[in-house]
């Protein structure tokens, strides 16, 4: 291998959990089958999230407290990309505030998209960030409704500090199809189930194994832990059985309380792996998708450190049960409501605006006055403290990372939102910044003034005629 190693890691869900219960009664007129999977919850986006946003925040939790300025390489996975022509991986790189040198890829077309790209990442030099990322769709009332979930991880690759080494890579390249999505559809299309088991996951998954632990030197008892997602729970301990590994070693695979993320299933699992382990597990994590990818990590002795210092960023978010299944559907698209004359408002983007104003809206950049050091957003060549208006360059903060405050608010009934009623008013930062902005993720009778904030990327407006998403900074209440 290169020598890269992980050198952190984290994932992001969202906290709406959708009640599998309610998903089934709104459905079960029209196929009562799908009473035996509705149990448990799975994880969905809020309107104004999307793979890119999730991206964002992952990335976030797995740098914080690390200068971002050694990053020179980013890898962004999706299945589910929010725009065909424009690149993700910039807008999630200008958002970090990485370098403008930054190797930006964006890799999909697959649910192995996340390993694929980390595997390119670890042949590269210096620091890489790779991230995935998916919100999958699914027809309403089909088995994927179900087990489908919304999610994100993010892995930061170097060769100092790493808390888990990469031991050895194997692949199997197979045209297998046991689902598609076609070019410019919404969903995708998935062949019987008995037949993918026997004839993809029976034939592919112990190949994967073996080949790796050959070329590893392994044997199957030395395995700590076995992260496969793409099996059934059944299937994955029968596969740990036959490797003579324990059931305690298979990974939960999250199935009951977030679902099937797609792309950044594999990395979202590892991060559970590596937060249960211990210096020198092998922890063996499987893609599966157009045959699959196994990589074999080791823990390093840098491991409990990363755990104790991590312990509540590791943590996802705590979840947020939701039974209002029309929600759902509206909040993907899939359920076109009345809003009123208010929601047919052009909502245009000026894109040489956009690209003047690119550093405040996308990585939330403010400016600090040389004279009186007051922070304002936006920067401007302008002091706003009315006792200094002193004109000058002033030097860049960045915002995204403070702590913040809700300073006003407005919960207004009439505006548009896909999620009425539309909160914003000014937040404050804590280098003093006042900032009109929307409120997300706060229940009604939760908002007031001095609620704490931290600061989220998201979707500020969606273009529908065009096709095309504004995003912006939100204030959300701080855990």
């Amino acid at each position: 291998m290169s020598g890269l190693g992980i050198v952190d890691a984290a994932a992001y869900v969202p906290a709406m959990r959708l009640d599998r219960g309610a998903i089934f009664a709104a459905n079960s007129w029209a196929n009562p089958a799908l009473r035996g999977l509705a149990r448990g919850s799975r994880s969905i986006c809020n309107w104004d999230e999307d793979s890119l946003t999730m991206g964002v925040e992952a990335a976030r939790r797995c740098l914080a407290g690390r200068s971002p300025d050694g990053v020179r390489r980013l890898y962004f996975a999706s299945t589910t990309p929010p725009f065909a022509d424009r690149q993700s991986a910039t807008v999630i790189g200008e958002a970090l505030n990485l370098s403008g040198q930054l190797a930006a890829v964006d890799l999909g077309n697959s649910r192995n998209a996340g390993m694929q790209a980390l595997c390119e990442a670890l042949r590269g030099d210096g620091q890489a960030l790779v991230i995935a990322a998916d919100a999958r769709r699914a027809k309403p009332a089909s088995v994927q409704e179900l087990q489908y979930g919304h999610g994100s991880a993010a892995l930061l690759l170097g060769r100092e500090g790493a808390i888990a080494d990469v031991v050895a890579e194997y692949r199997l390249t197979r045209d297998f199809v046991d689902q598609f999505r076609g070019s410019g559809e919404d969903f995708d299309y998935r062949w019987e189930e008995r037949w993918i088991r026997d004839r993809g996951l029976r034939e592919i998954i112990p190949g994967l194994v073996q080949g790796i632990l050959k070329k590893a030197g392994t044997a199957p008892g030395d395995l700590a832990r076995l992260v496969l997602p793409a099996a059934p729970p059944r299937m994955t301990a029968a596969m740990a059985k036959a490797l003579g590994l324990p059931p305690e070693a298979v990974q939960d695979g999250r199935l009951g309380d977030v679902g099937d993320t797609g792309a950044p299933h594999p990395f979202l699992l590892m991060v559970d792996a590596l937060a249960e382990s211990r210096p020198g597990d092998l922890v063996l994590v499987i893609g599966f998708a157009q045959g699959g990818i196994a990589l074999l990590l080791k823990a390093t002795g840098n491991l409990p450190r990363w755990q104790k210092r991590n312990a509540r960023r590791l943590a996802l978010s705590p979840p947020r049960p939701e039974s209002a299944y029309t929600k759902y559907l509206s909040f993907s698209g899939l359920l076109p409501m009345d809003f009123g004359m208010r929601a047919e408002a052009d909502a245009k983007t000026q894109l040489s605006v956009f690209d003047r104003h690119r550093a405040e809206l996308t990585g939330f950049a403010g400016g600090r006055c040389p004279v009186c050091n007051t922070v304002q957003f936006p920067r401007s060549s302008r002091c706003v403290n009315p006792d200094c208006n002193a004109e000058g360059e002033q030097e860049v903060v960045l915002l995204a990372d403070e702590p913040g405050a809700v300073t006003s608010f407005t919960q207004d009934w009439l505006a548009y939102t896909p999620h009425p009623p539309l909160q914003y008013g000014l937040a404050s930062t804590e280098s003093g910044a006042r900032v009109l902005m929307e409120f997300t993720e706060c229940p009604l009778k939760q908002m007031q003034v001095g609620l704490r904030l931290r600061f989220v990327f998201r979707i500020h407006a969606i273009d529908s005629q065009r096709g095309y998403r504004r995003y912006f900074w939100k204030g959300a209440p701080a855990p």
